[in-house]
């Protein structure tokens, strides 16, 4: 579809096949919205409007706009004054809605890169940021060795027997060499640890053909460089991740018997911090069943509107829709902290459960980006997930309710849906899948780049998702020197409509029986 010369709002209409109005005849106020009980689905989506979202998203804004970071942009990222000032305006509009809000503190490891990391062959110097990234928590050293990709003696990258989730993937591994491993479909943690274990001196991490590619595993189809993120510290330089065409080129040279020896040298730094869940229950329902609704509060390189002040505010716009609306199920409502680090905030909370109380959780909506202007429409389906095999064996079959009750809505309101081929990597939900609590989740897509068959299903432009539209590599989300993760890099209609879609489906499963949890059939 071409937009040229047609309104946002006239082209959303057309390539949505239906109209969300805020504006509707006798729409009810905000406060009239915030003050009585929205217990149907028609009353509860009258209440979700642009306007009350704008107006929580433009706070977020401001958030990190009075709260700036040494490079002078707004920034709201994980252990910064701007992020604890995103958590206490989250916690204070809760209170004040009458929810029982808890700030959960825990400690985190700050990682710093100290002077110019180096990561060279014979053949060139890769480019900081461009070719690769210091993967987080990665040790320090500087090392000059052979690289060796894992698995069947110099396998082609893209296979996935070189992904190095197993031991016995490092079979055949020199130590002393350069373990080159793919992202596959364990944590990179493991990967690393199964080539420290081997005798490996350093790591380089490349990325798989046609998959996910933005930190944190959110998806993104052209197969570039972007930063692992490591949850425990490494003993080694880990390099990544590098793009997929380095790791095939670098797993052919070995393959062909003559092994590209690399120069890596990297120095790192760690200091101990603390960060901050905001935890808001509801005084309703059954807190024997309680259904999880959570969002990542944290940014990271700037004031992080899109990724994620948006999914935030969804959720926070929908808890005080219902700070009225009594329930089945129990509603909590989770602000996390330090996803874009490694899901930091959202394992903390689920590792640190009881059994007890971890039982009483039925559900889990993960909600991850909500306004994107050149959007698609994806649920997020553990089914899909990399890292699907460590799931317990409940996660997906109890999951299956959720990602039908978000497709039910988007069909009633004339929107395709499809799961995410990602799954729930890289977002919180996957840390409740990972301790067996069934999930779901929206993403509205980021970065680069979307298709010619994504174009006709959603309509929009084939390559960025936001940022430069139309574009190719002009996106904003998580990059260390953009800066333009900002409020004009939402779309408000966007952000009204899939709020409304997550406003249904929180509903629904407020108030669903059935929901079984981690507890056995």
């Amino acid at each position: 579809m071409d937009w040229t010369g047609i309104s946002r709002t006239t082209v959303l209409c057309l390539s949505l096949g239906f109209c969300v109005s805020s504006n509707a005849l006798a729409a009810p106020t905000d406060a009239q919205c915030d003050a009585r009980s929205n217990d149907t689905q028609s009353l509860l989506l009258e209440c979700v409007q642009q306007k009350s979202l704008w107006k929580h998203l433009s706070v977020f804004q401001s958030i990190a706009d009075q709260n700036p970071g040494k490079n002078g942009h707004g920034n709201r990222d994980t252990g910064t004054p701007g992020y604890k000032a995103s958590a206490q305006y989250v916690a204070a509009l809760m209170r004040q809605a009458g929810y029982t809000v808890t700030v959960q503190s825990y400690n985190w490891t700050d990682f710093n890169v100290d002077g110019e990391p180096i990561f060279r062959t014979a053949a060139r110097s890769y480019t900081l940021s461009q070719d690769w990234f210091v993967a987080r928590l990665s040790g320090s050293g500087t090392v000059t060795a052979p690289v060796q990709p894992v698995g069947r003696n110099g396998a082609a990258a893209g296979d996935e027997s070189i992904s190095g989730c197993s031991p016995a993937d490092f079979t055949n591994f020199v130590p002393g060499h350069i373990a080159l491993v793919q992202r596959g479909s364990c944590g990179f943690d493991t990967e690393v640890e199964n080539a420290e274990a081997a005798g490996a001196v350093a790591v380089v991490i490349c990325n798989s053909a046609g998959t996910s590619g933005e930190a944190g595993g959110k998806e993104r189809s052209d197969g570039g460089a972007f930063r692992a993120m490591l949850v425990d510290t490494a003993n080694i330089p880990v390099a990544g991740v590098v793009s997929y065409a380095l790791g095939a080129e670098l797993a052919r040279q070995y393959g062909a018997g003559s092994p590209t020896e690399a120069h890596l040298d990297i120095r790192t730094r760690r200091t101990s911090d603390v960060d901050y869940n905001v935890i808001a229950d509801s005084p309703f329902g059954d807190a024997g069943k309680i259904v999880v609704v959570d969002a990542h509060l944290d940014s990271i390189y700037g004031a992080g509107m899109l990724d994620n002040a948006s999914g935030s505010t969804t959720i926070l716009e929908i808890a005080l829709k219902m700070a009225h609306t009594k329930t089945q199920n129990r509603l909590r409502y989770i602000w996390f902290g330090g996803e874009e680090l490694g899901l930091l905030g959202s394992h903390y909370y689920t590792r640190n459960l009881s059994q007890k109380d971890l039982h009483r959780i039925v559900f889990d909506i993960d909600v991850d980006v909500t306004a994107t202007p050149n959007f698609d429409i994806l649920v997020a389906d553990p089914a899909n997930a990399f890292n699907v095999e460590r799931f317990p064996p409940n996660v997906v079959r109890n999951s299956r309710v959720g990602n039908r009750d978000f497709a039910d809505y988007f069909r009633s309101a004339g929107i395709l849906s499809r799961n995410a081929r990602f799954g729930n990597d890289g977002t919180d939900s996957n840390a409740f899948s990972l301790v067996g609590v069934p999930d779901s989740g929206i993403l509205t897509q980021q970065d680069c780049c979307k298709k010619y068959w994504e174009v006709d299903l959603w309509g929009g432009f084939p390559g960025d998702y936001e940022g430069k539209v139309p574009g190719f590599g002009g996106a904003c989300v998580d990059k260390p020197d953009r800066w333009c993760d900002n409020l004009s890099n939402n779309d408000p209609f966007v952000l009204e409509f899939v709020s409304k879609a997550v406003a249904a489906v929180t509903l629904k499963l407020s108030n669903d029986p059935s929901l079984k949890g981690i507890a056995p059939e």
